[in-house]
This record gives C-alpha cells, sequence and structure tokens, in this order.
C-alpha cells in the first residue's frame, strides 16, 4: 500500500515504522506534522491509501481524517485517553501498559482500535521505556492493523472506558505540580518515579541553589545521605541530592531561563555551586556509572551507557582508557556492548553549543572520538565485537564498524549519515571503513541517501554483519556473550588473528590509517572554522529543538519530483 507517516518529529517510532513497513514492501513517504495546511496539502500530493500517526501532539484536521484513513499510534493500553499516557503510568506504578492503534474521529483518542498489544512495565524512564518496549509493541500492533486494513473485513471496535474489564480511562495532560517533588516527605524510590515520568521531555521542574531547573537522567545514589533537598556529592555528569530515605544521582538539568536552555549535565550548569562538593569518580562502583567492565571466561564484556548516546571529548576520553585497559586482559574477545538505549550517537551536541567556543569543542570532541576509532581499529591482541542493543547514528555507527564484527539486536535503526547536520562531512575513518564493508558505489549510496535502515540492509550492505533476534536486551546481550564464547574457544582462534594482522598491514600498505583521518579531519576542520556556518546553524537549531519549517524531501518522498510517486487522479 501506499503509506503516508505522518509525525510531529522524526523520531525513534517513527523512523522504526519506516523501515518495518517498507521491508514489507509498502510505499512509505513522512511528512512532519506543521500546520493543517501543509498536511492537507501532503495528502494531496502523497494519494496515501493511508495515513498513520506514530507522534503527533494535536489533533488530525477533519478534513484529512474524513478524506482517507487514519491510525493513531497511542502509548496506552484500550481505553486509555489523554496525552500524558506513559507519564501517568510510570508515575502511577502501573505493573503492565500497552500501546492502541486506533482510528481518528472528531474525539481525541476515542475511535474504533485496529489493534493494541500490553508489555509488563519495567523500573526506567519514560524515554527509555518509549523506545524500547513501546517502541516493540507499537511496531507489532500497526503492523497487524495495516494487515488487517489491507485485507479488508476487519470491523474495528470502540472502546467504552466504563465498560468492565477495562482499565484505561480518560485523564488530563500531566502539569508539573502533578509531578513535583517533596524532598520532606517523597522517598527514593517516589523521586525517581517522578523525575523518570518526565525524562526526555518536560522533565521535573524544582530549585536548586535558587536556580529553577528541570531533572532528568536519575538513579539511586547508594550509601549518600544527608538533610533531604541538599546536594551532597559529585560525579561526573551528576550530582547526588538527598532524600528522606537515602540519595538519588540527578544526571542532567535545563534551565529554562538559563543562557543555555537545554539539557546539560548537571555539573555544568551549577560547576560554581558544587565545586566544593566531594567528589567520586564517575565509574567507581559508588559514582553515577557510566562504564563498566566485566569478564565472562575469555570474553571482554565493555558496556558505556551516555545520556542519549552523546559522548563528548571527556566521555570518548574515559571510554578509550577503558578500552586499551581491556586490552591488556588475557582475553580473546573484547564486546563493546555500548547502552541499553542507544549504542552511540557520536559527538555530544549540547556540550558543544554550551561551549565558550564550539568550533573549537567539536574539534575536541571530533578527535577524541578519532583516538578511540583509530585504536579500535588498530587492536592485534584481541577480536572486537561491537553488540548493538541500541539504536546509533552518525559517527556511532561508524564507531561501532571499527570494529571486527557487528552484531545488531532485531529492531536496532541505524543512522549512517552526517550531511542532516549542517552538511557535516563526518570523521571516525569512515571514508576507509565504509568504502572497505561496503563498496565504495554503496556508501555513497548510504551516505547520500540520509535514511534509517533496519538490521536486515546493514547486514546485506556490511555495515553489520549479523543480527541477532531476541524478545528482550538481556537476552540479547546472554546470547552475545555465548557467541562470543564460542568466538574465544574456536581452534583456529591464532589464525583467525593471524588473518586480521594481515588484513590490516595489506590496508596500511595500500593507504596508511592516519592518512584517512588526516583527509576526513580536514573536512571537518572547514564544517567548523569555515566561512560556512551550516554546522553551527544545524547544530544549533537540533539541541534547542527549533520546529521544522519543512520536511526534508529525503524522507518526504511525496515532495522529490525526482521519485515516482505519482499523484493519483479520480476517475
Amino acid at each position: 500500500m501506499r503509506i503516508l507517516l505522518l509525525s510531529h518529529a522524526f523520531n525513534n517510532l517513527a523512523q522504526r515504522l519506516f523501515v518495518e513497513l517498507r521491508e514489507r514492501r509498502h510505499d512509505v513517504t513522512v511528512e512532519l506534522d506543521i500546520n493543517d495546511a501543509v498536511t492537507r496539502e501532503a495528502v494531496e500530493l502523497a494519494a496515501p491509501d493511508l495515513v498513520i500517526a506514530p507522534f503527533l501532539k494535536r489533533a488530525i484536521a477533519e478534513t484529512v481524517w474524513r478524506s482517507v484513513p487514519c491510525f493513531i499510534v497511542h502509548p496506552g493500553i484500550r481505553g486509555d485517553r489523554g496525552p500524558s499516557s506513559l507519564d501517568w503510568a510510570i508515575l502511577d506504578s502501573e505493573p503492565t501498559w500497552g500501546v492502541t492503534v486506533l482510528q481518528a474521529e472528531a474525539e481525541m483518542d476515542a475511535g474504533p482500535v485496529w489493534a493494541c498489544c500490553e508489555f509488563p512495565m519495567r523500573d526506567a524512564a519514560k524515554s527509555s521505556i518509549y523506545r524500547d518496549e513501546v517502541t516493540e509493541v507499537a511496531v507489532a500492533a500497526v503492523l497487524d492493523a495495516v494487515d488487517r486494513f489491507a485485507e479488508g473485513g476487519f470491523m474495528p471496535q470502540r472502546v467504552d472506558p466504563a465498560a468492565a474489564g477495562v482499565r484505561g480511562r480518560a485523564r488530563p495532560a500531566m502539569r508539573q505540580d502533578d509531578r513535583a517533588i517533596d524532598w520532606s516527605s517523597d522517598t527514593t524510590a517516589r523521586v525517581l518515579a517522578k523525575i523518570r515520568s518526565g525524562d526526555g521531555n518536560p522533565g521535573v521542574r524544582d530549585r536548586l541553589f535558587d536556580r529553577t531547573v528541570h531533572l532528568y537522567n536519575a538513579k539511586a545514589a547508594a550509601g549518600f545521605e544527608g538533610p533531604p533537598g541538599y546536594v551532597v556529592a559529585r560525579s561526573g555528569p551528576a550530582i547526588a541530592r538527598a532524600t528522606i530515605d537515602g540519595a538519588v544521582w540527578i544526571g542532567h538539568l535545563r534551565e529554562p531561563a538559563g543562557e543555555y536552555p537545554f539539557k546539560l549535565p548537571a555539573t555544568h550548569v551549577l560547576a560554581r555551586e558544587v565545586a566544593g562538593l566531594p567528589v567520586v569518580p564517575v565509574d567507581a562502583p559508588a559514582g553515577f556509572g557510566e562504564i563498566a567492565y566485566r569478564e565472562v571466561g575469555d570474553v571482554g564484556m565493555l558496556e558505556f551507557d551516555f545520556y542519549n548516546g552523546a559522548m563528548g571529548a571527556e566521555a570518548s576520553r574515559r571510554l578509550l582508557a577503558a578500552y586499551l585497559m581491556a586490552t591488556t586482559r588475557p582475553t580473546k574477545v573484547i564486546v563493546l556492548l555500548g547502552g541499553t538505549e542507544f549504542w552511540s550517537n557520536g559527538m555530544d551536541l549540547n556540550l558543544i553549543e554550551a561551549a565558550r567556543s564550539p568550533a573549537d569543542e567539536s574539534w575536541a570532541n571530533i578527535n577524541a572520538l578519532d583516538d578511540l576509532a583509530e585504536a579500535i581499529v588498530r587492536t592485534q591482541s584481541h577480536l572486537t565485537v561491537a553488540a548493538l542493543s541500541g539504536n546509533a547514528g552518525a559517527g556511532g555507527v561508524f564507531l561501532a564498524r571499527t570494529t571486527d564484527l557487528v552484531w545488531l539486536r532485531n529492531g536496532v535503526v541505524l543512522n549512517p549519515h552526517y550531511k542532516d547536520m549542517g552538511n557535516l562531512f563526518g570523521s571516525e575513518l569512515w571514508t576507509y571503513l565504509l568504502a572497505r564493508r561496503a563498496g565504495v558505489a554503496a556508501a555513497r549510496n548510504v551516505t547520500e541517501a540520509r535514511l534509517p535502515m533496519g538490521a536486515a540492509e546493514a547486514v546485506a550492505l556490511g555495515l553489520a554483519d549479523d543480527s541477532i533476534a531476541g524478545p528482550t536486551r538481556s537476552a540479547f546481550t546472554r546470547a552475545v556473550a555465548a557467541r562470543a564464547e564460542a568466538l574465544a574457544a574456536e581452534p583456529d582462534w591464532s589464525l583467525r588473528m593471524a588473518g586480521k594482522a594481515r588484513l590490516r598491514a595489506a590496508d596500511e600498505a595500500d593507504k596508511p590509517l592516519a592518512l584517512y583521518r588526516a583527509e576526513e579531519l580536514e573536512h571537518m576542520r572547514r564544517n567548523f572554522y569555515g566561512f560556512d556556518p551550516s554546522y553551527h546553524v544545524a547544530r544549533s537549531n537540533f539541541v534547542r529543538e527549533v520546529a521544522k519549517s519543512r520536511t526534508p524531501v529525503t524522507i518526504a518522498r511525496h515532495r522529490d519530483r525526482r521519485c515516482l510517486f505519482p499523484r493519483r487522479i479520480a476517475s
């Protein structure tokens, strides 16, 4: 079928549906929900059989849903209505939650239901649950709904919230007062639930050192105590704030009235105020914890979980140090596990935007990432594996490809391109890695198309070596560990290592790795310091969440005159 995805933003779920629907040979195009006139124009141009709305912040115009069937993907169980569904589910400690696909009508979230799926709730932030459980069941529900619609004969049913057995109900938009923290009475568990209910957006409004800030990225801080509400320690990006029965780490803040009104590490926002507090090394057992290493037999497992997958210069240097330590261990395989939500998204654009010189910080950041990339490519002591249970974008994709093997969890979405960030050239040795794995023509197509891709396409192109099915991310990690142990136990392991060394030597003789890096960085220097400000404008707009005025033609195929996406003419 011809399907138009209508979305407030091309977010994680929208990208995943774009990939999954195209893999099932549907003709898919995307329009960002900018205003009613633009949406009506998109429907006229695309002439879709079906409109699917994975992420909206307002109602679809009546002229649209009356002209073409529109499916709304609502992150709530049957009967649930309202814009803060997942927020309430977390705050109310719901044991299970779900996603409902319903048809748009005049009343919000009240149309007939085409499909629904439920999942057990996890003790995690809203953004994490949305990117994992919500996305997984949403894809399943949408595919069911699309199949039912295509086959015909299915009669969607309306849900009466007052009916017996219906848990869902209409609830208002959650206000800041609904999740406000009372530091004099809220337990650690309650504080975490409140912050997690707003993580991603809009955060929890609070006061720190007489400054109004929004709180994000919280976890329990074991072993700390103090007067409730007081900040008692700092660790890497995070501050520890005491509760009535312990403390919580708060990793990120946003100060709406500040000079930089976007998310930044808490210790960056409050640098002067927390300068005299006790310091706990970030990756120590009692610290905030972003990098961890463990061994399973002859396999070293290196986990790194940076907020939103952003790897600033300091984070990249710490990860390089941890990686180099892992190469000194008497193991045979090193697995780079990344984090639960993202493996890596490359440079930390928020920190760059808040720097005194964004150009200098960009240069420091990309060089730190290149140091890590080069160290992995040059490793001769171990086989290396990148195991992606979460998504990756831009430099993060090519950082993963520096390893000998890349394994993806089914459902992972990759964005292997930089150009949407102001025509940024990119580095992390991609000009060496992509052409070597995918070929020159495919490498050009990948970087120019600027489209998300799923695991199957990534394997076919050579961006990854295999995909692994698994119902959960913990199951994926177990499968990865078992595969890595099998690699380490292979009788021809030494022959494999010898072959790896020969290939690296041949590649080095053909063109030194340092030359690839120098050529890429020369392009990046022009991006950062040159006369064209496109990168700096695009980065600032991205970080400050400036609404797009149009949908890029790379995803809005109905607006690309080069695409064979003809308008249908009524008979």
